[in-house]
């Protein structure tokens, strides 16, 4: 039974380290032409037909010798007669995919909907660029100065490498994701589309207008983004934190916390601490996911969302404002394909500049630490990824005949509605607009009132009238779970599990130095507790970075294997061994550090941490018989055995 156990274990390890070892995922170019095939696409209510194929395309267009590059395309099958063009969608970002889209079952009742993969992001190559991942993820502060010079360091060095490896980066522009559109269109056998954008979405769709217009039926923009707005303008947001003032005056929760929101804000953004108690917070940080978490006040956007971020401002709490900074670790660093992100957003690289030059934020409510964020601040990375030959005609608007509707928030502090009003809607000569009280950037419009959000877009792409049945949606300022009950929360159970596996682990030590575990209560132990005292382990890591160590990520092989491949090491051995020895001990803890490192290149993102629990726990009890010799018991039962037969 031991050896078999042995083996078992052993074929464990050697699976974790060939999952650590498999090639990165790729898509491949397909040999032959453009063809479909039979799929199904998940939506709200479940599972629909579709149809999906890959079209091949130039990386270049303008480089007749470049090389070609494949892009997943699906069509969501329309559900009964087709009675109107089909519905090509385009995600926002930049730098997120363009193939999720779980909303289309509202749009499939007589309209087939596209989704066509962005070149860079969800085709055959992608500009991943984990230079910046790791700059980011390591950062003392994400918009502090030595944070935004690695930052915008780590976007040269990635884009040096991209280039090496052989890939033409000019080649990832605006205007070449619209070919990309159009070269499916046709592929598909379409005649006039509808197009369907969102946020910076709406930038690829102003474009596709201006360049193929004869191929266009309708098109409807949510959260619209014109040329030269990938930089938040510090006045316009503070508008519209002025809106939400008005709006807390009207409500008696609000009210009678504050008489005024904005100089509320203004104040605790001016000073936020550096501590609560032992642990860090990040002064970026805390205004970087507080501009984010502005976007959105619907509670399914919770707890970044503006009346949490609202909560967190009037209370003051350290707590609260902790919580934000962890938040901004936790969700900023890998939210984009940061290479596309900077292809893309390089179109409006010198609105950027000029923003710079005229010295940046002059002292707005929050500080306009987004912008620099994404930017990299002065010199930022617009001065170190290349600028596509493609972008220079698509910087400035363009007059439109294509029928447009713009649908916005009225407290969108993403794209804020008042851009189109002024600067898109007059070149539009068949352009109508809607703007929703008192919702935020595209996640409020999906949110609030399905029906009527399918009625508003149905309507306009068959018919091209505008009919809206929407009604306000009061903001409420009163969240369900506040920012500062979440840091307390979170500090808490991480604080909990990090002690109860300190002095669980202890208890186990003591134990065995006076008495051995019984072999039925100690093979429970070892492989029943390793997954406690693995992510208990971490905790305590977790602690030391949130109180020493601010330039750690706590999802970094560096701070996840030591401390689950010690956790785990010592209470395997204690649960195993004979006695308390320390050769033997350091061996276990040793093998269960190593196998911790094999199992977190196992698996990516969050799954990294059960595997890496697993192979530390599978190393450690494979360390452990080489010092833990059979009973006396067990012998004599052998050689009973032996002279038996």
């Amino acid at each position: 039974m031991r050896r078999i156990s042995i083996v078992i274990l052993a074929v464990v390890m050697a699976a974790l380290g060939l999952l650590g070892l498999r090639p990165a995922e790729t898509f491949d170019v397909p040999a032959g032409g453009f063809s479909l095939r039979d799929c199904d696409y998940e939506v709200e209510t479940g599972t629909v037909a579709a149809d999906c194929g890959t079209i091949v395309v130039p990386e270049n267009r303008r480089d007749p010798g470049s090389d070609q590059i494949a892009l997943p395309v699906i069509r969501i099958r329309a559900t009964g007669a087709v009675t109107g063009a089909p519905i090509f969608r385009l995600n926002g970002g930049p730098g997120a995919t363009n193939l999720e889209f779980p909303q289309a079952g509202r749009l499939i009742d007589g309209h087939d909907v596209v989704l066509v993969g962005y070149r860079g992001v969800d085709g055959s190559r992608r500009l991943d660029c984990p230079e910046v991942d790791r700059a980011l993820q390591r950062s003392a502060d994400l918009a502090g100065a030595d944070g935004l010079r690695a930052a915008t360091a780590a976007f040269g060095a990635c884009a040096e490498r991209l280039t090496g490896d052989g890939v033409d980066l000019t080649g990832y522009s605006i205007a070449q994701r619209v070919d990309d559109l159009e070269a499916a269109r046709v592929a598909l056998g379409y005649g006039r589309i509808n197009l369907l954008s969102s946020s910076a979405g709406t930038r690829t769709a102003m474009i596709y207008s201006w360049r193929y217009p004869a191929s266009l039926e309708r098109s409807a923009m949510i959260s619209v983004n014109p040329p030269g707005h990938f930089v938040w303008d510090p006045a316009i947001t503070d508008r519209q934190i002025g809106r939400y003032a008005e709006l807390c005056r009207q409500d008696s929760g609000c009210s009678g916390r504050t008489p005024d929101l904005t100089d509320a804000m203004r104040k605790v953004a001016a000073d936020v601490p550096d501590r609560w108690g032992p642990l860090r917070i990040k002064d970026g940080n805390v205004r970087v996911a507080g501009m984010y978490g502005m976007f959105l006040n619907g509670p399914g956007a919770a707890p970044l969302n503006a009346p949490t971020l609202i909560d967190a401002y009037l209370s003051g709490d350290p707590a609260a404002l902790w919580a934000l900074s962890v938040l901004g670790d936790l969700v900023l660093p890998t939210s984009f394909v940061w290479g596309e992100f900077a292809s893309f957003g390089m179109i409006d690289a010198p609105a950027a500049e000029r923003y710079y030059a005229a010295g940046g934020d002059h002292g707005s409510v929050l500080g306009n630490k987004a912008t620099d964020l994404l930017w990299g601040g002065p010199g930022g990375f617009f001065e170190k990824w290349p600028d596509s030959p493609d972008n220079a005609a698509y910087r400035s608007l363009q007059p439109s005949d294509v029928p447009t509707l713009l649908i916005g928030g009225s407290l969108d502090f993403s794209t804020p509605a008042e851009l189109a009003t002024r600067e898109l809607l007059p070149t539009l000569s068949r352009g109508q607009q809607v703007i929703l009280p008192e919702l935020g950037h595209t996640g409020d419009f999906w949110e609030h009132q399905p029906a009527a959000g399918s009625h508003l877009l149905t309507t306009f792409f068959d018919t091209g009238q505008v009919s809206s049945q929407f009604t306000p949606r009061p903001v409420d300022f009163s969240p369900a779970v506040g920012m500062s009950a979440l840091g307390r929360y979170l500090f808490g159970i991480v604080a909990g599990l990090a002690l109860l596996t300190v002095v669980l682990v202890a208890a186990m030590l003591l134990r065995v130095r006076r008495r051995a575990f019984g072999p039925r209560a100690g093979m429970w132990l070892r492989f029943l507790t390793p997954a406690l005292f693995g992510v208990g382990g971490w905790c305590c890591a977790i602690l030391l970075v949130w109180t020493a160590g601010p330039a750690a990520f706590i999802g970094s092989a560096a701070v996840a294997v030591p401390s689950v491949g010690l956790a785990v090491g010592l209470s395997t051995y204690a649960a195993g061994a004979r006695d308390l020895r320390l050769l033997p001990l350091a061996v276990t803890v040793a093998a269960a550090v190593a196998g911790a490192a094999i199992g977190y290149w196992a698996l990516p993102d969050i799954a990294a941490l059960a595997t890496t629990i697993v192979g530390a726990a599978v190393a450690a009890n494979l360390a452990l018989p080489a010092f833990r010799p059979q009973s006396p018991t067990a012998g004599r039962l052998s050689a009973t055995s032996a002279t038996a037969g």
